[in-house]
């Protein structure tokens, strides 16, 4: 075969890290990561009405699936993933309103 040079970040720059805003904790409109791992399924649209209690998105970490909830009526504001992102714990994924 051929020899090819591959390119690897570095790590701690910050094109190697989260692409995806972070929450504010103290916005209870922000809908976090609760850990790191990949996205599976976004349930929710902007400008979707959504239940308390329907699922809005369902991440894959550690083997597992987690599936976020709404945790009230609202409005949802921005969808910030799609399928197949990779997150990072406390990444801002939907705004609600």
């Amino acid at each position: 075969g051929q020899a090819r040079t591959t390119r690897v970040p570095k790590a701690g720059i910050p094109s190697a890290l989260s692409k995806h805003p972070k929450i504010n904790d103290q916005n209870p409109n922000h809908v976090g990561a609760p850990m790191s791992g990949s996205i599976v399924t976004v349930s929710a649209q902007a400008g979707q009405r959504v239940e308390k209690g329907e699922a809005l998105v369902s991440l894959e970490a550690m083997k597992m699936e987690i599936v976020l909830r709404a945790d009230r009526d609202a409005m949802v504001k921005a969808v910030y993933i799609k399928p197949g992102d990779r997150v990072a714990a406390k990444d801002l994924l939907i705004e609600m309103e």
